[in-house]
């Protein structure tokens, strides 16, 4: 289960942001393309955590949707994993834009430390 590293390095990054705070949430964006089982993220979240600044911590995960862009009629489409035919004209050579991505968006800790 490679989310434990993923997870592990997401922890570290977002300790890192806090800068000695306690967290209480972190905010991840992960793409169905990713390769990345979001429960197994959320499994790892929870093993981990409590040895870290983000014990006790929320977890949100904003799961996105693949994104192309049509280099021939220049739309920007987002479709469900495997229709990935261009709305506008039919055509199935989009260029990937997004739904591989697995990022730390935010972190939330408290007002007063």
């Amino acid at each position: 289960m490679h989310e434990l590293s993923l997870m592990s390095n997401l922890l570290a990054d977002a300790a890192a942001a806090a800068d000695g705070a306690p967290i209480c949430a972190l905010r991840v964006r992960v793409g169905p393309l990713s390769g990345v089982v979001v429960e197994a993220l959320r499994f790892a979240f929870e093993a981990l955590s409590p040895e870290t600044c983000a014990a006790g911590a929320r977890l949100d995960v904003e799961e996105t949707a693949p994104a192309f862009h049509c280099p021939r009629c220049g739309a920007d489409y987002e479709t469900p994993i495997g229709a990935y035919q261009c709305p506008g004209c039919g055509a199935a050579d989009g260029e990937l834009r997004g739904g591989n991505e697995l990022e730390l968006v935010s972190i939330e800790v408290p007002d007063h430390v």
